[in-house]
């Protein structure tokens, strides 16, 4: 009987251990599990949206619009988030697409139609599409600009053929504007000697002589064509009516726009037109950076010097954004907007 009870007993007792050992499994378990949302998975989360100490905004040329206003807009995010933000040259929209997909920057000026071909993969993103990259807002038009001299000879379009014409890197916004106002006017590349200079250069070789005329998109009055016309008495080419109507039928991210009089010394307003700037932003970066970056930037547009500021409003800011806006800019727009 003594032996009976001791054989029960033991039983029972490893019964109760395996119980035992079963609820410290489970409770180690769950803490386990608790520890890896609140620790490690939690740190993960953590770490994807932890604010980074150092920001990369990529402008354009120093000749162009993006740079000078890259460097207002560094010193008003580093100013309102805290986070040290530096305005870095670059090759502009297409680059900075590229940029942006490939970790090498966080924020960027873009053209609207280079974004949309972008985040498409279509033109010069064929293969290469950039799906990382999200919109933060609008800013302003950027009008498509073929500069030439007073004295060049060249009054239309129809005047570049055989003629040698800047229109930018290939695979660049500038390069495709160039390309479908050529179309547009029944002239395509095989048409002109076409040289692929940046903004500085281009006004260099038409001062120079060495170039006829160039595609410069940018927002004006443009640093480069000022310099240009300082020396040079400069001439824009005009686009007609029609010819904008028929373009804007084919790639409706074109609008009408107009160099008012006075600009580059013009004796009057020549039509054109044009596509809109815009900032672009890695998809990754925290709601509530992308936020304040975004309210830094449209609250304080008064703080903008560049002639362009007039144009950087809260309540256009999502016009022309044909990409997916960045949650924390779209939170901003929807509170100042409602």
């Amino acid at each position: 009987m003594k032996k009976k009870q001791w054989n029960l007993l033991a039983l029972l007792s490893l019964f109760v251990l395996l119980v035992l050992a079963a609820c410290g499994s489970t409770d180690s378990g769950t803490s386990d599990s608790d520890s890896t949302t609140d620790g490690s998975a939690g740190g993960e989360t953590e770490k994807s949206s932890e604010a980074p100490k150092f920001l990369s905004l990529l402008t354009g040329g120093t000749q162009g619009t993006y740079y000078p206003l890259g460097g207002t807009f560094a010193e008003l995010i580093t100013t309102e988030t805290g986070v040290k933000t530096t305005a870095e040259v670059s090759q502009a929209s297409a680059a900075n697409m590229t940029a942006l997909q490939n970790g090498e920057g966080d924020i960027a000026f873009v053209q609207t139609d280079i974004a949309y071909y972008g985040t498409e993969g279509t033109l010069m993103f064929e293969g290469k599409k950039t799906d990382s990259v999200t919109a933060l807002g609008a800013l302003y038009p950027e009008t498509i600009q073929l500069v030439t001299l007073a004295d060049s000879g060249i009054t239309s379009y129809e005047d570049l053929k055989g003629k040698k014409v800047s229109v930018g890197a290939p695979g660049s916004g500038t390069y495709a504007n160039a390309e479908q106002l050529l179309e547009i006017h029944g002239l395509t590349m095989d048409d002109i000697q076409a040289q692929n200079l940046d903004f500085g250069e281009s006004t260099d070789g038409i001062q120079s002589g060495q170039i006829d005329a160039a595609f410069i998109t940018a927002g004006y009055p443009t640093g480069a064509v000022e310099a240009l016309n300082a020396t040079n008495k400069v001439s824009i080419i005009p686009v007609s009516n029609d010819k904008a109507e028929a373009l804007i039928e084919k790639y409706p991210y074109y609008a009408k726009d107009a160099i008012p009089k006075g600009t580059y010394d013009l004796a009057e307003e020549v039509p054109a037109v044009s596509v809109l700037a815009m900032l672009a932003v890695k998809k990754e970066l925290p709601e509530d950076l992308v936020y304040q970056m975004t309210k830094a930037i449209y609250d304080n547009t008064d703080k903008i010097s560049h002639a362009k500021g007039e144009f950087i409003k809260a309540e256009t800011g999502l016009d022309g954004i044909g990409i997916e806006v960045h949650p924390g800019a779209q939170k901003y727009f929807d509170e100042v907007n409602k």
